[in-house]
């Protein structure tokens, strides 16, 4: 078994502790550098980098919505053709809705 003891491995903690501290800001320090490079190479502002509003999450949702490919002539009710038909199209030639 080690023989390093409860307080040698305590200061190795720390040391590592800031070793890794300092080497997290040198590569913080040169991303941010990068960052602002390509910032300004491009033109980019804070909202091609950051969008924020409805367009910024229109991405993350899921689903969409699907054009109609159905349409009840009667009553003007629509069906997109996915998930369970309804009643008005059920066992009936479906090119007759058509849209």
């Amino acid at each position: 078994m080690d023989s390093t003891s409860y307080k040698d491995l305590l200061k190795q903690r720390e040391a590592l502790d800031r070793q890794i501290s300092e080497a997290r800001q040198r590569e913080l320090s040169t991303a941010l550098t990068q960052v602002r490079d390509l910032i300004a190479e491009y033109g980019l502002s804070q909202q091609d980098v950051f969008p924020t509003g409805r367009a910024a999450r229109a991405g993350t949702v899921t689903g969409s919505k699907v054009a109609p490919k159905y349409r009840n002539p009667s009553t003007g009710q629509t069906w997109t053709g996915r998930g369970k038909p309804p009643k008005w199209i059920q066992n009936q030639d479906r090119e007759q809705f058509a849209i």
